[in-house]
């Protein structure tokens, strides 16, 4: 029989692992050395296992390999292994085939998304050798049965790829090379040793590799982070219950030593760089039924002050504090020469930390990498097979153009990035929302490079609807045309760009050959489809960069905490969701469906994951730390680190002293990395501006819709007007209440402009909505806008054409929207474009003024609204040539939304006051001692300007008096 053995918690595992090997090879003869098979469970720990071996010196090394690679071992009867992406487009077929019948079942989730879930069951089964036929036997009596039934139907379509005779894919090879080799060996013994380190067993095909070496006379097994401070009834407990309590870290080492029948023995004699830590966060660790025992063992962990110097809790407010504070601590250990590590399954976390040990130029080792699907190539593909089938409006437009890799093939990639910039300027000044051959021409003029460049995106705008539904290979050659089209750039070649260079473009190429080479394996895929299978490809791929990084410095995920050896370790992201990770949901099986069939329970991951933690916490130095919130919201402490502080603050004044201890060594970091985003000193707050220009460049022209902003805020009169500076129109267009507003007015003026002789109302009610058909088609390129606005002229229509009447029988527009204007005496014009002013039979005349909103009351039209009072004046005094000098006799508003209702507006009277006041207001304005204030009089605190930003206002409060300047 072989031998178990193991590690503690905390100690370097690759070091130890290496110091021992040498030790039980040192009376053999050196060569005996390269006779030995060493099975790894990960391409870093091979790594690492290498580095200690040269460590050792010149020496003959052992045969290293992975557990993985085995798949590939061939093995005579064994066919190779389906590529795992066409099993995957196999089965992401009929799953499409399962959503098409029954809809109800996981409604909302991706089709691919599915199938890997489905894939990964599979390949679950395979691992635990747990044929379909056991998942048929099971009897399904709870409340969703219905959701269960129809979900064991559908496995036993898939029950075809465990026929003996099917090709196996990398997980069903595994277990048979693994079944071939056990069976060799049991017949035939080999000479040389054959060890097995670093693997917990967790999975049933390499338990059962560990089996068949166990059986092996000279095989040994070497466990990391091995808890040897457990007692017996402790270990009892692990699986006493009809449940195995999964999520604890040493249950796969009980599972593991029961099914081998042989003790657990120590590899060396390694002690733990902190014993006592190791202690404590065993009895911590303890499972459920027999945490009875804190209070009585616990009094005997002595000096837990001491036990927990070298401990620091870090309890941010949020991430970003968190990240902040590691990031402080790395530097420090930077600064003392100390390597430390950085261990978090939170990736998030991860970049935040990046990115602020980034301002000090240090780039950390991260063993991850970036995800492919974040980096400039990842991003471009997956923007161009998300936006296939629409039509392109300008922020997607612009996304695409400005893209590190746009016309990167070209030799007019500077021209490029200045035509980009010029195109959305004039695009957000003018528009369509919605580009296309026409507008870019417009822009590009007569100019031969820009029209060249403009014909170029006009080409690629084109292409981007003709997306229909077609066979995978036909929708991957589309996506690629379009996107090596981008990359070329106008007159390029993609080989010239930088579409397909360095690590993330080679490993896009890979992912789009293979997916390009099982592409017949995948049937028929739509735009939104084919999308989601990039996404969830990339998603799985990480890349690692080639940038220098700094040796002292790791970011490392939850399973390298076996292969590290740093001197400080900082565990972060300790909340419940994020370490431990939630557990993904399972759409094929309940949990209790996998109890019986025995597959792996959730707990499974969650109890790995509690072992990459004791394992980790055995550093020399730890530092752990949270977020209390995440997103805005509350977060829960993760299990480990709740039982940690519980078990601390109930082991009497030690203990609560020890963890009082640990969070002030944390608080000290998150006062500086509170301190760290803070401005110097002497930054002190804007005050309230009211800028003074000369009379020489004040406005001498403004129109009536101006003097409610140079009341409200003369501030953005004086942006606007005087600095010139006007706000671009969003990058994504929408059908907003300005717009809804032109539109109406439009439909209006075509509706009395074209106005026949005699009409009746049912005709004129037809007249108005086919104008506004027409006027919705032209003016307003989302159909859901054109079909709402139309159902709410529709609604009113009656009313409105009947009021019309009326109207018409009381005058006739004279002033259907044109331009008029007046001189004040000194100097100062206002102009206006009244919406309508009907002369009445009696001579006089009558203003009336369209809202599509609510009209404003008479107390807002007497202080600050005064538009129609302005215009009112104005026709008085003949501005509008069409009517000459008349007197007003009413002032109505319009609704053009509601109910299309009416309302007079009853302020003749203020009409010579109203204009008294204006030309005191100009007067005062036109006086070099005025300040143009900001926000003086707006509706409320809730209301914005454009020009917030540039009076710089947040630094200063509605309460602070105005300071002057030019």
């Amino acid at each position: 029989m072989g031998s178990l053995h193991a590690l503690p918690c905390g100690v370097d595992f690759p070091a130890e692992l290496v110091r021992g090997l040498i030790a039980r090879m040192a009376a053999e003869p050196p060569e005996a050395m390269a006779r030995v098979q060493l099975y790894l469970n990960s391409g870093r720990m091979q790594r690492r296992v290498r580095e200690a071996f040269d460590a050792h010196g010149a020496r003959y090394l052992p045969r290293l390999g992975l557990i993985a690679d085995l798949a590939r071992l061939p093995l005579a009867g064994i066919p190779p292994a389906v590529p795992p992406l066409r099993r995957r487009l196999e089965l992401a077929q009929l799953v499409a085939g399962l959503a098409q019948r029954m809809p109800q079942f996981e409604p909302g989730a991706g089709l691919f998304s599915l199938a890997d879930s489905l894939a990964d069951l599979l390949a679950e089964m395979q691992d635990e050798n747990v044929p379909p036929a056991a998942i048929e036997a099971l009897d399904i009596q709870d409340s969703h049965a219905a959701h269960w039934q129809a979900s064991l139907g559908f496995i036993r379509i898939v029950a075809r790829y465990f026929d003996a005779a099917s090709d196996p894919d990398p997980t069903g090879r595994l277990r048979r090379v693994i079944e071939a080799l056990a069976q060799g060996w049991a017949a035939q013994p080999p000479q040389a040793r054959i060890v097995i380190a670093g693997s917990t067993g967790s999975r049933g095909t390499t338990a059962e590799l560990m089996q068949a070496v166990a059986a092996l006379p000279r095989g040994m097994i070497v466990l990391p982070g091995y808890d040897a401070d457990m007692p017996d009834f402790a270990w009892e407990a692990l699986d006493a219950g009809t449940v195995p309590i999964e999520d604890h870290p040493q249950y796969r080492y009980r599972a593991l030593g029961r099914r081998l029948g042989l003790p657990i023995l120590p590899w060396t004699d390694a002690t733990p760089p902190a014993p006592r830590r190791n202690a404590l966060v065993s009895l911590a660790l303890r499972p459920a039924p027999v945490t009875d025992q804190w209070m009585r063992e616990g009094a005997a962990l002595s000096d837990l002050p001491g036990t927990c110097a070298r401990m620091t809790l870090i309890e941010a407010p949020d991430e970003r504090h968190e990240a902040l504070s590691i990031a402080l601590v790395l530097r420090r250990a930077v600064e003392e020469g100390r390597p430390a590590a950085l261990i978090t399954p939170n990736r998030m976390l991860t970049r935040r930390v990046a990115a602020a040990l980034d301002r000090w130029g240090i780039t950390p080792d991260d063993s991850a990498g970036e995800p492919l699907q974040l980096t400039t190539a990842g991003r471009l593909l997956r923007h161009v097979a998300r936006l296939r089938g629409r039509v392109l409006m300008l922020e997607p437009l612009l996304v695409l153009l400005k893209h590190p890799l746009a016309a990167t093939g070209s030799a007019m990639r500077g021209s490029h990035l200045l035509y980009s910039r010029e195109l959305e300027l004039w695009l957000r000044r003018h528009g369509p929302a919605f580009p296309d051959r026409a507008a870019l021409v417009k822009w590009a003029g007569a100019e031969p490079d820009r029209l060249a460049w403009a014909s170029w995106v006009a080409g690629i705008l084109e292409a981007f609807p003709e997306a229909p539904e077609a066979e995978l290979a036909d929708i991957i050659a589309a996506h690629l045309e379009l996107t090596a089209r981008l990359a070329a750039g106008p007159g390029g070649h993609v080989e010239a760009s930088a579409l397909w260079q360095r690590e993330a473009g080679l490993e896009c190429l890979r992912i789009m050959t293979d997916l390009s080479a099982e592409a017949a394996h995948a049937g028929r895929y739509g735009p939104a489809d084919y999308a989601d299978l990039l996404d969830t490809l990339f998603g799985a791929v990480q890349v690692r960069r080639t940038l220098s990084a700094h040796p002292g410095v790791l970011i490392l995920g939850t399973l390298e905490a076996r292969v590290q050896a740093a001197e400080l370790v900082v565990l972060a992201g300790l909340n419940e969701g994020s370490w431990p990770e939630a557990p993904k949901p399972d759409p094929w099986l309940s949990r209790r469906m996998r109890l019986d069939a025995g597959l792996l329970l959730p707990e499974r991951q969650i109890g790995l994951s509690a072992h990459d933690f004791q394992q980790a916490i055995g550093a020399p130095e730890v530092v752990l730390s949270r977020a209390r919130r995440d997103g805005g919201a509350e977060t829960v402490p993760s299990r480990w680190l709740n039982r940690m502080t519980n078990l601390l603050a109930g082991l009497g004044e030690g203990g609560a002293c020890a963890l009082a201890q640990m969070r002030a060594r944390g608080a000290g970091w998150l006062a500086l990395a509170g301190a760290l985003p803070l401005p110097g000193a002497g930054g002190a707050p804007a005050a309230r501006p009211a800028p003074r220009p000369p009379a020489e460049d004040r406005p001498r022209e403004l129109p009536v819709t101006a003097i409610k902003t140079l009341i409200r805020d003369p501030y953005a009169i004086y942006a606007q007007r005087i600095l010139r500076l006007r706000p671009l129109d969003p990058l994504r267009p929408e059908p907003d209440p300005r717009l809804r507003g032109e539109v109406l007015h439009l439909i209006m003026e075509r509706f009395l402009r074209e106005r026949p002789a005699t009409e009746t109302l049912a005709e004129a009610e037809a007249r108005l909505l086919a104008v506004a058909r027409a006027v919705l088609a032209a003016e307003i390129p989302w159909p859901s806008a054109q079909v709402l606005w139309l159902a709410r002229i529709r609604r009113i229509a009656a009313r409105l054409v009947q009021d019309e009447a009326a109207r018409l029988a009381e005058g006739a527009p004279v002033v259907i929207e044109e331009r008029g204007g007046i001189t004040l005496p000194n100097g100062f014009r206002l102009t206006a474009k009244p919406d309508r002013i009907d002369v009445l039979t009696d001579g006089r005349a009558h203003l009336y003024d369209y809202k599509s909103g609510k009209p404003p009351s008479d107390a807002e039209v007497l202080h600050f609204d005064k538009q129609l009072l302005l215009e009112a004046a104005m026709v008085a005094r003949g501005a509008f040539g069409a009517t000459g000098p008349r007197r007003v006799a009413a002032m109505t508003y319009i609704r053009l939304g509601g109910d299309g209702e009416t309302r007079d507006l009853p302020l003749l009277e203020e009409i010579d006051t109203t204009w008294a006041k204006f030309q005191r207001l100009i007067a005062r304005y036109l006086d070099p001692a005025t300040g143009y204030t900001a926000r003086r009089a707006l509706r409320s605190m809730r209301d914005k300007s454009d020009y917030d930003h540039l009076s710089r206002y947040g630094e200063w409060d509605l309460s602070d008096l105005p300071e002057g300047g030019r």
